[in-house]
């Protein structure tokens, strides 16, 4: 067992170590800000309760991206190896998706704090998100074709990781049209966000086709890789997500160049297609829950990758969430409610066992640091 973190015998070794698979830790904190009011008890405190989440998940994700930063600033050659190692690449991905919960959070809460500056900042962030998004949307399944050695029997849904975070994106980009007037800009936030979608949800799905291919012929993954099916939610939830937010707006933005009759066209197919796209998110939902009790009568490895429980059923939970509110079904909205309180009690188990660890020292470890000096000594 590694040291804890206050004893490390280099001040620098957290840095030196530190990898983007810690962004799964805003993701997921992030997600449940944005989810907790959405329960009818406490409204008061639990809306104060969740802007204090919102704004700890901030400072934490400017820790996470100073960390980060210093580690390429620092430790140039060690950082770039993470493009040629096939796992910890994937999670590059999580920083602008860490960081579209940061900017849902200040649509949500911040206006009501910061006024109309919180909407600028939204705005801002959201341009950063989408550049992150598509960039590493791109360059890291390049890395994969390119530089990287992968088998089908040791992929896992965190090829995921990296393509979600354009529908991501595109999800901010709805909730964003939701405090702007009618304009080109507007149309254009709109138009763009429907390309992230597709830019995310189509190859995610080429993605869930082989990774279903995979198990048939491999079987379950490893107990270390057994939370790993959970991601597949991401997706699923966030692509229904996305439809319903984005269509909800439509018919108000494209009222400006007459095309009102368009948007609606968009928010109904949004609504139909959203069913559809949960109904498969409850199959794999019962298949990832299936596989972690498979592997749960021997001991599960705790690892950065439980946090892989929190984002995608939170996103899952939101659509089942708008859904319900937009068509105002009552049992839907429960349905939604019931799967956020089980996703406040697998947060609350994974911030536990993150706490201690990071006290415990034993959760700072760069796997693609380690298989570099393998190399370099070999």
């Amino acid at each position: 067992m590694k040291k804890p973190f206050y004893q490390l015998e280099q001040t620098r070794d957290v840095i030196r170590q530190f990898t983007p698979n810690w962004f799964t830790m805003t993701m997921g904190t992030g997600v449940v800000a944005l989810i907790l009011p959405e329960f009818p008890f406490a409204q008061g405190f639990l809306w104060q309760l969740a802007t204090l989440l919102w704004q700890f998940n901030i400072l934490v994700f400017i820790t996470f991206m100073t960390l980060y930063v210093l580690r390429w600033l620092i430790y140039p050659q060690e950082a770039k190896q993470i493009f040629s190692h096939p796992a910890m690449a994937l999670f590059l991905g999580a920083i602008p998706m860490g960081l579209a919960t940061i900017l849902n959070g200040f649509l949500k809460y911040g206006v009501a704090i910061y006024g109309d500056a919180a909407i600028q900042i939204a705005q801002l962030l959201w341009f950063v998100d989408v550049i992150l998004a598509v960039g590493i949307g791109i360059l890291v399944p390049f890395c994969m074709f390119h530089k990287q050695e992968h088998q089908l029997h040791t992929m896992t849904a965190m090829w995921l990781l990296p393509i979600v975070a354009c529908e991501v994106a595109a999800t901010s980009g709805g909730l964003l049209l939701a405090h702007m007037e009618a304009s080109q800009q507007a149309i254009g936030i709109l138009f763009a966000s429907y390309m992230l979608w597709g830019m995310s949800v189509l190859p995610a799905f080429g993605i869930l086709t082989i990774l279903m291919l995979r198990l048939a012929l491999h079987k379950l993954p490893s107990k270390e890789l057994a939370i790993t099916g959970w991601l597949a939610l991401g997706p699923i939830g966030t692509g229904a997500l996305t439809l319903l937010v984005l269509g909800a707006q439509a018919p108000q933005v494209l009222t400006l160049i007459h095309l009102e009759s368009l948007g609606v066209f968009f928010q109904n197919a949004g609504i139909v297609a959203s069913f559809m796209l949960l109904g498969f998110g409850v199959w794999w939902f019962a298949i990832a829950v299936l596989t972690t009790l498979k592997h749960a009568a021997t001991e599960l490895p705790f690892n950065l990758g439980w946090w892989g429980l929190t984002f995608p059923l939170g996103v899952f939970t939101l659509a089942i969430l708008n859904v319900g509110h937009q068509l105002q079904v009552n049992f839907i909205v429960d349905t939604g409610l019931a799967f956020a309180a089980i996703l406040m009690m697998l947060w609350l188990m994974v911030m536990g066992k993150t706490v201690q660890g990071i006290y415990q020292g034993n959760l700072f470890f760069s796997p693609c640091l380690k298989a570099w000096l393998e190399r370099e000594q070999a």
